[in-house]
């Protein structure tokens, strides 16, 4: 994902900062509010319906 775009994007929830979680399955996550948006063929998908709630103890909200 291009560097500049990741850096304007924004929880469509509470407008904090986003970190790209690189892997298989791409994620942009938001500490905040523990939610990972999916990126699907290089676009975000940042609709609150689409995202995944992550556990307290996920290792994504650590790094």
């Amino acid at each position: 994902m291009d560097k500049r775009l990741l850096d304007m994007l924004v929880c469509p929830i509470c407008k904090g900062p986003l970190r790209l979680a690189a892997g298989a399955n791409p994620e942009l996550v938001c500490r905040a509010d523990r939610l990972a948006y999916p990126v699907r063929d290089g676009i975000p998908v940042m609709l609150p319906d689409e995202a995944r709630t992550l556990a307290a103890d996920d290792p994504l909200l650590e790094r």
